[in-house]
């Protein structure tokens, strides 16, 4: 794989991420919990909200994502496999406009492990 095919496809990858996860600024989440008689604080509990950039960026998303895909690949993850792993979320949560928000509950890790299986299964 070349430097410029490698290139792309992590950035295509990042866009595929970033195209799947669901995020609100503070006032439409917080409209939210109004309409569901919550208070923002016990929705912000509940769905376990965070800055996108954070979500995406922490250990937590990168070792459930590993995990998944070692059990899909039946094998450990390589550094390699783990670096790309951490690097396309890192990109991810670089490209995220600071205000907004996500959940931990968001299917990345699944979205991710299924991207990165057909991409590695196409080399």
């Amino acid at each position: 794989m070349t430097t410029d095919t490698a290139v792309h496809e992590h950035a295509d990858l990042v866009a595929q991420v970033m195209n799947g996860i669901c995020t609100r600024t503070l006032n439409h989440f917080a409209e939210e919990a109004k309409l569901n008689a919550e208070s923002l604080k016990d929705a912000f509990d509940r769905y376990e909200i965070d800055y996108a950039w954070h979500v995406l960026g922490s250990d937590r998303m990168r070792e459930e994502t590993v995990s998944l895909l070692e059990t899909r690949l039946k094998h450990a993850a390589t550094d390699a496999q783990k670096a790309s792993v951490a690097g396309i979320l890192q990109s991810a949560a670089a490209a995220q406009a600071p205000e907004l928000l996500m959940s931990f509950d968001n299917d990345v890790p699944v979205v991710l492990t299924d991207l990165l299986c057909a991409a590695w299964r196409a080399h």
